[in-house]
């Protein structure tokens, strides 16, 4: 397919709320099995109508965190049904929204944990999508001011967009005045949000001048939104959607979000593979970000709850009478991805 627009992206924005999310369902699958339909969904992915549904597509993209391993530890059995959807000529991608691994980081941690062999170009993480919106909706030679990890710096490279930024950084001086008088690079034309380590007022007040400085010529993207980043045993983090929203704060104005839920990601992936949206599957475990994009982008939704989302969730929003929440329910859901090996007739 051909080079992927900005302008694709700024226009295919998520349905508005009267747009049904799964509006698609209630087709019959192979063999006349009955596919989930909006008031049934979401089913649980078993047994013949398992088969049936997974026979009538060939690429499923994958979320990674919460879904294929938790942690550093692979989830049990997630390698194992990716290498027999893999040995089913199944084609197989990873869409992710954490920006601090490198493409070529994701493939190795996939290789270590024992899933099938992926190559960089399989991964679409937040920080490539970045990466790649910037190398499209700059001018040559623009640099971008980053708060973000030495991993999307290094997408940034790999597209060949200078940059600067990434690191702990200090306030320049004992008072305001100074504070605005620090110098700032004459070529930063946009200001990329990710997680940070380091994020500090510092870089605040830096990114603030930076985007007062050149105004809606210097861009603002975010990699994504996600608020809150779970932890074993109950425990979370501030997630990047804290910084992005501090950034948009001291801008007022918004962020452009690179990651899901928005359909940039989805294109991005569309944009280097021949992608039928109707033979596709989204497989996540965030409602508002690896469902409403799949949704959205009118792909085959599966939940797995492994992750941070629960059925009482889904339901809440099922029989809710608001039809922006209807478009975060799933069209199928299974207890973990090693449930598709007895799908598959392991």
């Amino acid at each position: 397919m051909g080079t992927l627009s900005v302008l694709s992206a700024a226009n295919g924005e998520a349905r508005g709320a009267d747009g049904a999310a799964n509006g698609d369902r209630g087709a019959l699958g192979p063999g006349g099995v009955a596919i989930a339909d909006a008031m049934s969904a979401p089913a649980r992915l078993v047994g013949e109508v398992g088969r049936a549904v997974l026979a009538d597509v060939d690429t499923l993209l994958f979320d990674c965190d919460g879904v294929l391993w938790r942690g550093e530890a692979a989830v049990s059995g997630a390698a194992a049904a990716l290498g027999r959807l893999a040995a089913a000529g199944k084609r197989l991608y990873y869409v992710t929204n954490n920006s601090g691994r490198t493409r070529a980081a994701y493939t190795e941690k996939l290789r270590r944990l024992g899933f099938p062999p992926a190559e960089p170009r399989h991964i679409f993480s937040s920080a490539f999508c970045a990466a790649r919106y910037l190398r499209e909706a700059l001018p040559p030679g623009a640099a971008a001011y980053v708060l973000g990890s030495p991993a999307l710096a290094a997408e940034l490279e790999a597209v060949g967009i200078p940059h600067l930024g990434p690191g702990p950084a200090a306030l320049p001086g004992p008072a305001p005045a100074d504070w605005v008088q620090a110098p700032l690079d004459p070529t930063v034309r946009a200001v990329l949000v990710g997680f940070d380590e380091h994020f500090s007022y510092a870089k605040l007040c830096q990114a603030l001048r930076y985007l007062m400085r050149g105004g809606p010529d210097c861009l603002l993207v975010g990699t994504n939104r996600d608020h809150r980043l779970p932890l074993e045993g109950g425990a979370a983090i501030p997630g990047t959607g804290c910084l992005v929203k501090a950034v948009e704060t001291a801008a007022q104005r918004e962020a452009f979000i690179v990651g899901k839920p928005n359909r940039f990601m989805f294109d991005c992936v569309a944009s280097e593979f021949d992608v039928d949206p109707g033979r596709t599957i989204m497989v996540g475990d965030r409602l508002d970000t690896d469902i409403l994009m799949g949704n959205d982008c009118h792909l085959t939704t599966l939940l797995t709850l492994t992750g941070v989302t629960t059925l009482d969730e889904v339901r809440g929003h099922q029989d809710s009478d608001c039809p922006a929440r209807h478009r975060l329910v799933p069209d199928y859901y299974v207890d973990s991805i090693a449930d598709l090996l007895q799908v598959l007739g392991e």
